[in-house]
C-alpha cells in the first residue's frame, strides 16, 4: 500500500496553509515527533507524519480531504490521542488531521434533551455541561477527562455505564460527516425511530475514522437521576467476584455499572494513587453503581445488593467513595509506571460467559513470563488484560504475546465473543480481524471502504488492509 501514496510536497503544504492558515500547518520535526504515536508505548509501532494540520471548521476538513485525494496523500484523523489500539498513529505517514480546534458546544436544548457539539469538545465537558442543565450524557469512557467526543464517536467508545445505557452509538441522534472524498453530509436525525434507507450514521460510528471524519454530532441527553450510590464489594476469590455479575442482572437490580479489578490491579493502582483501601493484600474489587429516581427504590435495591453479594462470597460490602473510582481510573497508568512497554487487550464475550472467560484466560496467562493484570466492565462482558513487557527482549515479548493471543482469541471466538468491545481494531489487530472475521463479512466491509474511499487516503492501515 505504501507505493500508492505520494509524499507531502511543498505545493501541498502551501495549499493546506491557504485552507487553514499558516499557523495551523506544522512540518517542524518537534511537532511531527509528538504525533508519531497515541497511547502506544512500543517504539517499533511509531510512524512519523509529514505534516500536522488543525482545521477550524467542517468546510476546512472537507477541503483538506479534497487535497488529500488530489495529491494521493494519506490522512489520519486524531482526537485526544487516547487510543490504545494504534488508532491515531499515521501508519503511512502523510497528514495527521487534528480536530481539537473544533471544540464548540453549539446548543443544549433542555426541552428536546439534546446537545449539538463539534467533534473536538472534550467528553468530560459534554458531561459537565449536561449536568449543569439537570441532564445526563450517558457516554462515559474511562478516558473521559482526556478524550474528545469525536474520537468516542469514531470508535464507538464503551466505558463504565455501558451495561445500562449502551455504548457511544446509543447516545447519538445525528452526525455531520466529511466523506473520504471531501463531501459534507448529515446522517441520522433527531427522531425516536426511523426506517428510511440505510442507517449510515451507525455505519460511520465505530468505523474508526476509515469511512468519514465526524465533525459535529447531536447527542442524546437523559434526565439526571437524583439518587445514586456506589458500592464496593470485596472478594478474596476471583471466581466469586466475577460470578456475581449474572446474579445481579437476573435479580433485576439494573445497575448502571459493574466494574471488576483483580488484586494485582488493586495493589498497583493503590500504590500509584497513594491510597490504601480494605483488603489491599488479597481483595478483588467489584464496583457496582445504582441510580434511581426514587429514594425508597434506591434503599431497597441497595439492601438487596448487599444481601446478594454477601450470600455469594463477598468478604465485605462498603459504600464506595471517590477513592475507589480514583483507583479504578488509574489502573492503566499505574502499570505503565511499572513497565515502559505494555499492551491493553480488549476482549468481549456474552455477559453470562465473563466469569468463566476471566478464570480460563488467567490460567492460560499464568504459563507465560509476562505479568498480567485483569479488569473488566463485567456487566457488559468486556474484559481487559494489561500485559507488561517488563525485562523481556523484543523477541521474547513478541513470541510470548503472539502465543498467548492465539490461544486467547481462539477461545473468545469459540464462545461467540469478539476481538474488541470498545478499544477498536486500529492498526494493532488488523491481522487478527482478517483471521477471525467471516470472509463474506470482511468482503462486505472492504467493498464499503473501497466505494467510499477509492484512493484509500482516509486512515489507511486501520481495521483491515485494502
Amino acid at each position: 500500500m505504501e507505493n500508492r501514496y505520494n509524499a507531502v510536497s511543498k505545493e501541498l503544504v502551501e495549499e493546506l496553509e491557504k485552507v487553514v492558515g499558516k499557523e495551523n500547518v506544522h512540518t517542524d520535526p518537534g511537532t511531527l515527533d509528538r504525533y508519531k504515536t497515541d497511547e502506544e508505548q512500543d517504539a517499533r509501532l511509531f510512524h512519523l507524519p509529514e505534516a500536522v494540520v488543525a482545521p477550524g471548521s467542517t468546510e476546512e476538513v472537507a477541503d483538506i480531504m479534497k487535497l488529500a485525494n488530489k495529491y494521493v496523500v494519506p490522512v489520519t484523523p486524531r482526537g485526544g490521542g487516547t487510543s490504545v489500539s494504534c488508532g491515531a498513529i499515521p501508519v503511512y505517514g502523510g497528514i495527521v488531521l487534528l480536530l481539537e480546534r473544533m471544540n464548540k458546544i453549539i446548543e443544549i436544548n433542555e426541552d428536546g434533551m439534546y446537545m449539538d457539539v463539534e467533534a473536538g469538545v472534550p467528553t468530560i465537558v459534554v458531561q459537565q455541561k449536561a449536568r449543569e442543565k439537570g441532564l445526563f450524557y450517558a457516554g462515559d469512557p474511562c478516558s473521559a477527562e482526556s478524550c474528545l467526543i469525536g474520537g468516542n464517536l469514531a470508535t464507538n467508545a464503551g466505558g463504565n455505564k455501558a451495561v445500562r445505557y449502551g455504548t457511544t452509538r446509543h447516545q447519538v441522534y445525528a452526525l455531520e460527516v466529511v466523506t473520504p472524498t471531501g463531501d459534507i453530509v448529515e446522517l441520522g436525525a433527531r427522531l425516536k425511530k426511523c426506517s428510511t434507507g440505510y442507517c449510515l450514521d451507525q455505519l460511520v460510528m465505530g468505523s474508526e475514522g476509515t469511512l468519514g471524519i465526524i465533525t459535529k454530532a447531536t447527542l442524546k441527553l437523559l434526565p439526571l437521576a437524583p439518587f445514586k450510590l456506589d458500592v464496593l464489594a470485596i472478594f478474596t476469590e476471583v471466581e466469586k467476584a466475577t460470578g456475581i455479575v449474572p446474579i445481579l442482572i437476573k435479580a433485576g437490580l439494573n445497575p448502571t455499572s459493574v466494574e471488576f479489578m483483580d488484586n494485582s490491579f488493586v495493589k498497583a493502582s493503590s500504590d500509584y494513587s497513594e491510597l490504601k483501601l480494605p483488603h489491599y493484600e488479597d481483595g478483588s474489587y467489584v464496583i457496582i453503581s445504582i441510580e434511581t429516581f426514587d429514594e425508597s427504590e434506591l434503599e431497597s435495591k441497595m439492601e438487596k445488593l448487599e444481601q446478594l453479594c454477601r450470600a455469594n462470597g463477598a468478604t465485605d460490602v462498603l459504600v464506595a467513595d471517590d477513592r475507589v473510582w480514583t483507583i479504578r481510573k488509574n489502573c492503566l497508568e499505574s502499570t505503565r509506571a511499572m513497565s515502559s512497554v505494555s499492551t491493553s487487550d480488549d476482549l468481549v464475550v456474552p455477559v453470562n460467559k465473563i466469569a468463566s472467560t476471566i478464570n480460563h484466560l488467567c490460567k492460560v496467562a499464568s504459563h507465560y513470563p509476562f505479568k498480567v493484570f485483569t479488569l473488566a466492565h463485567a456487566g457488559d462482558g468486556n474484559l481487559h488484560f494489561q500485559i507488561l513487557k517488563g525485562k523481556l527482549t523484543d523477541e521474547e515479548w513478541e513470541e510470548n504475546l503472539n502465543s498467548f493471543h492465539s490461544k486467547a482469541y481462539a477461545y473468545i471466538y469459540s464462545l461467540g465473543g469478539r476481538l474488541s468491545g470498545e478499544h477498536g481494531i486500529g492498526a494493532k489487530k488488523v491481522n487478527q480481524l482478517e483471521k477471525y472475521t467471516n470472509p463474506v463479512e470482511l468482503q462486505m466491509m472492504k467493498a464499503i471502504k473501497k466505494a467510499l474511499d477509492p484512493k484509500g487516503v482516509l486512515n489507511p492501515g486501520k481495521v483491515f488492509n485494502i
